[in-house]
């Protein structure tokens, strides 16, 4: 199964094992009918966690409230573990104007795809894609001044990036 990371959890909320779920789906949202998240207790570990409850704390934050999770100790265990959701999910809940919603598409430059993005970085002022470029880890940035256009039917980010930046990594 396919698994996308929309966030992380970041801290516990009250005595009653709630926690806070920091997320980039780029829109305020309590993840209405969505019954199972998964947190990547080990790497590469995706275990399934019900949700009993959610509700919008922000744009970026939703408390969660776990079945199994019912004390601030449980919860505790749960800080800073990434969370993901099915592929499917993913596609009902990010905001298609989300930066993780490029995630999957193709990096196109000068008429050349350079590679899947494979996970999205936000940062203040740019984000960064990681690709795979020949076999070694990249990370290209994605801004105002590099982006083109996207074409989501066909799954592609075109970019003109700086002249040298790919030298880099080859």
């Amino acid at each position: 199964m396919q698994y996308n990371s929309i966030g992380k959890i970041v801290a516990s909320f009250g005595v009653n094992g709630e926690v806070i779920l920091r997320h980039a789906l780029g829109k305020k949202t309590a993840l209405k009918g969505l019954e199972t998240i998964f947190i990547e207790m080990h790497k590469n570990e995706f275990l399934p966690y019900f949700i009993q409850s959610a509700r919008a704390k922000n744009d970026a934050e939703i408390y969660l409230a776990l079945e199994g999770v019912v004390t601030r100790e449980a919860a505790l265990t749960l800080n800073q573990k990434e969370v993901w959701l099915t592929e499917e999910d993913f596609k009902r809940y990010a905001a298609k104007t989300a930066s993780i919603s490029m995630l999957g598409y193709h990096i196109i430059h000068g008429g050349e795809d350079i590679g899947e993005i494979l996970e999205v970085i936000e940062q203040p002022h740019q984000v960064l894609c990681r690709i795979d470029l020949g076999g070694k880890e990249a990370l290209i940035p994605v801004h105002s001044s590099t982006l083109q256009k996207m074409d989501p039917k066909k799954k592609q980010v075109f970019l003109d990036l700086p002249d040298g930046l790919l030298d880099l990594y080859r």
